[in-house]
């Protein structure tokens, strides 16, 4: 398929290059001025430049040289200006065909997205959500771009927290056999470990550490322990992941959100010797107070960069161990051509030390990029980190829940449910509602950015909201439905009868240039605006036209293959943010 801005870029071009100038001036971008033109190219201003020439007078000689069979109007406005207005049939030609399809211009690309990031035997919080939404709406804006594409959890399951619940563990149940020297997994048993169990050690434990410096020590040793393969620690290790990731999956189901690879901390560990064999026979590794680090700092660096600590003291792993590890796994399973990092911004620091010692040790070619896409928090009302009522911090699954009874209500409340429905069909559709207005008001932020978190704003049925948008589904739905057309029905329109078509018909040749540059800057509130543009547009001509009683048969029918084609396009933007529709509200 075409990509109308790059096609009309090539006519526009090969007028210049008639002229004698650079093709390359014939650049074309969308009006903001529609009431003049659709596209414009502002090509003959840097022609001036160059040429030594007005630039009125390139855009004259560009135009007069112009194919313009495609064009109800292509004309040079002073001062330089060439303003594009596309012939209706051809709009409706590339409006059709860019409907719910994306050029694979990503295709031959590797791309790992590191994104989730939690750790086991603790529960998701709403910390969580940004990484995990941000990270599958990319990895679905890229595949859906032609690229091969993994999407990497990269669980937290070798660390102090694993530590501090096998020592908390120890002090409480002494006599079991997994911490008996003689330990053997073979033939010992090994009592049973729920995700409620782990709910309450954790946080008993991690508070502990803080007060006790010596249980603070024995969790240090016990992570240590761990990391060298102490049987006993390992069944106790198992037995954690066995119960933590089910739950975790759980959760992560209910938003829509999956994983290629659930690999861990641990799964990198047979990667660090090998790691330790590159930075050593790089000779950048060196001794700090018992520690082994590696310096990254550059001469030219405005501000400082510490060495990174890639063993500590006692011989145990750190972050940065296991990060560096983890990308010479990556390579040695999938030779990406790109690693994307999706966490939260305060973690730059971290990252750049990572990535300037990977491309030190040369654990990976010069052309892979390593991208750290870091994103804002969440805060609440009081514009402060999101928490609980009483001040803590709120469990992801609380959110969902809350989000999911809070849309059932406002459903119940507005009307928008069916007598004909069951208790178990209205939860499904107020659970989809609740995560689509999360996920929505989540991703229609820049990622860089904080932002407040609204649930009232949010579940809204009006406005820059999920719900908005799902209702607008459902009300094409309602439409074709009454109309006894097919939503995949593959009428073509013919003919545009007012200029919120035209406008529409506009938006929608434009979704795959939308699709593209949110690939490109890795930025899904590009999609959201859009997606948001498209059903506003939509909406305003559902309220000027009475399709299903319209009594010209052929405007009936042009209209009918408008809204397939608006529907189309609505669905596609949804399924790259990971919002599931609904079919009726």
């Amino acid at each position: 398929m075409e990509i109308i801005t790059e096609f009309l870029a090539g006519i526009v071009g090969d007028a210049f290059e008639k002229c004698g100038y650079d093709r390359s001036m014939g650049r074309v971008t969308m009006s903001d001025r529609l009431d003049l033109c659709q596209f414009q190219c502002n090509g003959a201003f840097e022609g001036a430049k160059r040429y030594k020439k007005a630039p009125f007078i390139i855009a004259d000689e560009v135009v007069a040289a112009m194919d313009k069979s495609l064009f109800s109007k292509a004309e040079a406005v002073r001062p330089g200006f060439i303003n594009l207005t596309l012939s209706d049939g051809e709009l409706l030609k590339f409006a059709c065909d860019a409907a719910g399809e994306v050029p694979a211009v990503n295709a031959g690309e590797t791309i790992v997205i590191d994104y989730g990031g939690p750790n086991v035997a603790k529960p998701l919080h709403i910390g969580h959500l940004r990484s995990a939404v941000i990270g599958e709406s990319i990895k679905r804006i890229l595949k859906a771009c032609g690229a091969r594409v993994i999407g990497d959890i990269h669980l937290g399951d070798w660390g102090l927290q694993i530590g501090l619940i096998i020592s908390e563990l120890k002090h409480r149940h002494p006599d079991w056999r997994c911490f008996a020297p003689d330990f053997d997994e073979g033939s010992d048993t090994f009592p049973d470990i729920t995700i409620e169990d782990l709910s309450e050690i954790y946080p008993f434990a991690s508070k502990k550490s803080k007060e006790d410096d010596g249980f603070k020590r024995e969790a240090l040793k016990a992570t240590a322990d761990l990391q060298k393969g102490q049987a006993g620690y390992m069944a106790v290790w198992k037995k954690i992941m066995a119960v933590s990731v089910p739950d975790l999956k759980q959760i992560y189901n209910r938003l829509n959100v999956s994983f290629d690879c659930w690999y861990g901390e641990s799964d990198a560990e047979k990667y660090v010797d090998k790691l330790m064999e590159a930075l050593r026979g790089k000779n950048l590794v060196r001794e700090s107070d018992g520690a082994l680090v590696v310096d990254v700092a550059k001469d030219d660096d405005t501000a400082e960069i510490p060495p990174v600590i890639v063993k500590k003291s006692d011989g145990s792993n750190i972050y940065a161990t296991t990060d560096l590890a983890t990308i010479i796994q990556r390579q040695c399973d999938f030779s990406p051509n790109k690693i994307l990092y999706i966490t939260d911004s305060r973690q730059s620091l971290h990252f750049e030390q990572v990535f300037r010692c990977a491309r030190l040790a040369q654990l990976i070619p010069d052309d892979t990029a390593l991208e750290f896409l870091g994103f804002g928090t969440v805060n609440g009302p009081d514009g402060k980190p999101f928490k609980t009522r009483d001040g803590g911090t709120m469990r992801l699954e609380e959110l969902l829940n809350m989000a999911s009874a809070a849309a059932l209500e406002k459903l119940n409340e507005s009307a928008h449910m069916s007598d004909e429905e069951d208790n178990e069909q209205k939860t499904d559709k107020a659970e989809k509602i609740g995560i689509a207005a999360i996920k929505f008001g989540d991703l229609i932020n820049q990622k860089s950015k904080d932002y407040i978190f609204d649930m009232s704003k949010f579940l809204a049925f009006e406005g820059k909201t999920g719900p908005y948008i799902l209702y607008t589904v459902t009300r094409i739905n309602s439409i074709l439905k009454k109309l006894n057309v097919p939503y995949d029905s593959n009428i073509k329109p013919s003919e545009i009868y007012s200029d919120i078509e035209r406008e529409l018909y506009l938006k929608m040749a434009l979704s795959a240039d939308t699709v593209i540059k949110a690939a490109a800057d890795r930025a899904p509130n590009i999609i959201c605006e859009n997606l948001y543009q498209t059903a506003a547009l939509f909406s305003r001509f559902y309220h000027d036209n009475r399709i299903i009683d319209e009594p010209n048969a052929a405007k009936r029918e042009n209209w009918t293959a408008l809204i397939i084609t608006v529907r189309k396009v609505l669905m596609l933007y949804l399924n790259l943010l990971g919002i599931e529709a609904v079919d009726s509200m």
